[in-house]
Parts: C-alpha cells; sequence; structure tokens
C-alpha cells in the first residue's frame, strides 16, 4: 500500500512540476526607443543602509539624492517620472517591481553606489538583464564616462530581482565605490551628485529622442568633460551587496 501512496504522490508532484514549467512568461515590452515614462529607483532605504564605509555617506541617502536629481532633470526634459521612494523608507524588492510594471510605455533606472573590501577599486558599472535593456545601459556607462577621472568598470549582465523580473528595458547603475576613499568623498559633494544625475539623464533623453537634445544645467554645462584617461579598460565587476 505504502509503495501505492508513494507512486501517486511521485507522479503528483512530476505532473504540478510539469503544469508549472508550462506557465508562459510575461514576454518584455522593448519600449527602449518609445517610452514616455522612466521609474527611478533609489536603492536600499530605511532599515537598509546599503554600502556604508568611512568615506562616503550611506548608500541609501546619496542613492535618494542622486535618483532625486535625475528624476527633475528628466521632468525637465518633459518625460514623466515614477519614483519608488521619495524618502528614506524601505521598500521591498518585490514592491519596486510592482512599481516598476504597473507603468505602461516604461524604462526602470536604479540608482546605487557600490562596496569593496579592496579599498583601491573604484569606477562606474552598468547592469542589465534582458537585451532590450543592453543599448540604454551601454549608452548611460557611456555618459559616465566623460566624467574626469573616470574609471570604466564595465556594463554587465546580471540577475537582480528588479531587472530580471521587469516587463520593461531596466538597468541598474553603480555611481562608484564608497570603500574608495576618492570616490567616497566626491559622494559626498553636491554638485558631484549633480553631474552623475546630469550624465544619466542625458542618456535617457538621448536614448528616446536622439543625440543634442538634452541640455544641461549651467553649473553643469559650466565643466568641460574628459574623455576617460587610460587604464580606463574595463575590469572584472564588483560582486553587488
Amino acid at each position: 500500500m505504502s509503495s501505492l501512496v508513494n507512486r501517486a504522490v511521485t507522479v503528483t508532484f512530476v505532473a504540478s512540476l510539469a503544469a508549472c514549467t508550462t506557465v508562459p512568461r510575461t514576454a518584455i515590452k522593448d519600449t527602449s526607443k518609445t517610452f514616455t515614462t522612466v521609474v527611478v529607483d533609489a536603492g536600499h532605504g530605511g532599515k537598509d543602509n546599503g554600502a556604508y564605509r568611512r568615506y562616503g555617506p550611506p548608500e541609501k541617502i546619496v542613492a535618494l539624492d542622486v535618483a532625486q536629481r535625475l528624476e527633475r532633470n528628466l521632468r525637465e526634459s518633459q518625460l514623466k517620472t515614477v519614483m519608488t521612494r521619495s524618502s528614506d523608507v524601505f521598500i521591498p524588492l518585490n514592491d519596486r517591481v510592482a512599481i516598476e510594471n504597473s507603468q505602461k510605455k516604461a524604462i526602470f533606472v536604479s540608482i546605487h553606489f557600490n562596496d569593496s573590501r579592496r579599498r583601491g577599486i573604484h569606477g562606474f558599472e552598468t547592469y542589465y538583464h534582458s537585451g532590450t535593456s543592453a543599448e540604454l545601459a551601454n549608452r548611460i556607462q557611456s555618459k559616465l564616462m566623460t566624467i574626469p577621472h573616470s574609471m570604466n568598470r564595465g556594463v554587465h549582465t546580471a540577475n537582480f530581482r528588479v531587472l530580471r523580473l521587469a516587463y520593461y528595458p531596466a538597468v541598474l547603475v553603480e555611481c562608484g565605490f564608497l570603500s574608495n576613499r576618492s570616490e567616497g568623498n566626491q559622494a559626498r559633494d553636491a554638485e558631484y551628485r549633480e553631474l552623475l544625475s546630469e550624465r544619466i539623464a542625458e542618456a535617457i533623453v538621448e536614448q528616446r529622442y536622439g543625440p543634442g537634445v538634452y541640455h544641461a544645467s549651467p553649473q553643469v554645462a559650466a565643466a568641460q568633460p574628459q574623455p576617460a584617461s587610460a587604464g580606463s579598460e574595463p575590469t572584472p565587476p564588483a560582486v553587488h551587496h
């Protein structure tokens, strides 16, 4: 009798697995050239500090500041924006996914700062998951590399939940290492955070409307960006905390 019961349980389990595998996944909508809304996601928040190193402020604070500046710059460029958080509150990852997927004709841009036990590691990284997000990720990385003395740590695919479960093109931007003395100190500077937001905004507007449309704020436009210096070849990505 027990063998019959076990066999029945096994058959039921296998059948349930088969049923699960046949459930269709929602296809990612390629709005990379047609989006009208940008979901701006400030990483971490509330009880989740993110990276917290001696050289830089808590990641949740600077990520929110850059995200708010980015959101303002995008609105000034006539794009609709939605923030996943606009204050120091904790938003679970699943809720962030729900916010991004509730929009129509959207893209998703998540703002973070990086961390490493190796204090010498520095530079920008941009991550994506679906192929529809690759062009946007590369464009953002290229714009960040116009910031003087930038280190290019490359564009990489990643399985982060907010990227993997997105219905629309989605990228995650690492705006430097708070664990690095130079970049951690830069993150404390409001003008530098504005520069980061301007470069990301420029990439997004250019992705939607083409080159030459975005106009930086006067204080940022006054700074003459230089091409990336020697030694800025991509290096292996850091492990995101």
